[in-house]
């Protein structure tokens, strides 16, 4: 069965019958996204009337109004972020807007092309500006960086549907099909023997996770069960292994990807859903720890946007699980079990959507690959002979993350040079804030990220010495008292900077690792 083309049509119909496929606005967008036609923009340039900007039907109350500057359009800071539901920050100094909502974070400056977008440069057609003693920001870019989509429609008017209205109108057609199907309800057991052969486990040269056949030859599982994946195979329930050709395609926001083996599976394709709603019963079948295709119930605690359409489950998950599948009472894949969090004695679980599945899956089918290949390696192969300045950028582009159980903190201040004993000596902050109220909770997470770390820079360079700490650096008021030798400085002007290490690495052949406790 194509699914692919049994949820576009699903799909086309809902947001026809939805009002939201318009025809295209005329502003002229930034560089990241289709331009219009000369014609077009130079009509609206020479427009000077005032425009009405309306989010999801309610007209949007504006000060200074929605103008057209040389062909896009501005809207006042604050008050776009606010009705999107996204938090904005001002930085005076710098005259920077920084806004996140989700997974999503931007930041534009005052008079600037530039913008960043999920730390992406992107140029903009026309700059942030002050218009009346307020802040401008064109309307087109930072709404749809947000999810949302903008249309200019009669009488002067910008429509914005917002992504959560956008996945609202699906949703709700979704579940009428779904009711007009008058699906019934099957015993775990029937799910299990529904499914079970429709879920397999992957191993790849670095990591195991799990998979659900979509296709004659196609999987889907988790975009980081094949990041840094050079070659890979699955494993079926009857023990059967298939070698894996490539990616097909994958959403890294959604951390969704498909894979396709050299050869066809003989498996008959899930099929895809879109009923699971809060308090739903929903089932698991997955690979944790390696355990092939074990299954596990509970319920859909909660169901959120983060970047991604997220089911929050209360189904027990574990590492290997990822990329398994998560199916309703009538056997349909809602899901995919995709992360938890292990510091808590509650079961804090999420799972990816169905609809962004489809999304995915329309996506593929609308554009298919060129070639299939395994992911673009985020790392070179060698850093043998690069500068001091290089590995910096590598380190700070690659590294300057670290995932634990309470979150992500950043690390700044990326420092690298060669010492006179010849060691490549890498220094970087931590944030103080995250690491005085996290610390000790992540002491294991800091652990794995040095090892990990690590263990890169010695397969790039392994010819060298590798020395890499990173810092608590902080500027008090008084004295801190408490500390080692060295660790507390007196900066004069009534200041003291604390500064000790909180994670140290050193390595060549053999590694050491300590974690400040």
């Amino acid at each position: 069965m194509n699914w692919t083309n049994k949820w576009k049509s699903k799909m086309l119909l809902s947001v026809l019958s939805a009002g939201l496929i318009l025809s295209p606005i005329t502003l002229a967008p930034h560089s990241a996204h289709a331009a219009v036609t000369t014609a077009a923009a130079t009509a609206i340039s020479a427009q000077s009337t005032t425009y009405t900007v309306v989010l999801d039907g309610k007209k949007l109350v504006l000060n200074p109004a929605a103008q057209i500057i040389k062909g896009t359009a501005f809207v006042p800071m604050r008050s776009i972020f606010s009705a999107l539901k996204a938090n904005v920050t001002w930085e005076a100094s710098t005259k920077t807007i920084f806004v996140v909502k989700g997974r999503t974070t931007i930041s534009l400056q005052l008079g600037s092309k530039k913008a960043v977008q999920n730390g992406k440069t992107i140029t903009l057609s026309q700059a942030p500006q002050q218009v009346k003693g307020a802040t401008m920001v064109p309307l087109r870019f930072v709404a749809e960086a947000l999810g949302a989509d903008v249309q200019l429609v009669a009488n002067n008017t910008i429509r914005i549907t917002s992504i959560e209205a956008i996945m609202k109108k699906a949703e709700e057609a979704a579940e009428q099909k779904d009711q007009e199907k008058a699906l019934v309800a099957l015993t775990t057991k029937q799910i299990v023997d529904k499914n079970d052969n429709k879920v397999v486990m992957i191993m790849t040269d670095i990591a195991q996770g799990s998979g659900v056949v979509v296709g004659d030859n196609r999987i889907l599982t988790n975009y980081h069960v094949m990041q840094g994946a050079k070659e890979g195979s699955v494993v079926m329930l009857n023990g059967k292994e298939v070698a894996i050709q490539g990616v097909v395609g994958y959403d890294k926001d959604s951390d969704l990807a498909i894979i396709q083996t050299k050869s066809a599976l003989g498996i008959e394709p899930v099929e895809i859903g879109f009923s699971a709603y809060k308090g739903d019963h929903v089932i698991a079948i997955g690979s944790p720890l390696g355990l092939q295709n074990t299954v596990s119930d509970g319920i859909i605690s909660n169901i959120t946007f983060d970047g991604a359409q997220l089911y929050q489950i209360s189904v027990p998950i574990d590492h290997g699980s990822s990329g398994g599948g998560l199916f309703n009472d009538y056997g349909q894949l809602v899901g995919i079990t995709s992360s938890g969090i292990d510091a808590t004695q509650a079961d804090l679980n999420f799972a990816i959507s169905s609809m962004n599945i489809q999304m995915l899956l329309y996506d593929i089918e609308d554009s298919p690959p060129a070639k299939i290949e395994f992911l673009p390696q985020e790392l070179p192969d060698t850093l043998v002979g690069a500068s001091t300045d290089k590995i910096r950028d590598l380190l700070d582009d690659q590294f300057s993350s670290i995932q634990t159980s309470q979150g992500t903190t950043e690390l700044k201040q990326f420092d690298v040079k060669r010492d006179s004993e010849g060691w490549l000596v890498i220094n970087a902050v931590i944030d103080p804030s995250f690491y005085m109220v996290y610390g000790d909770e992540s002491n294991q997470d800091f652990r794995l990220w040095a090892i990990n770390t690590g263990y890169e820079l010695r397969r790039m360079l392994p010819d060298d010495k590798i020395q890499l700490t990173v810092y608590y650096d902080q500027e008090f008021s008084f004295e801190p008292r408490g500390f080692a030798a060295g660790e507390v400085t007196d900066e004069g002007n009534g200041k003291w900077r604390v500064r000790f290490p909180v994670i140290e690495f050193q390595g060549k052949e053999k590694v050491l690792v300590k974690v400040r406790t």
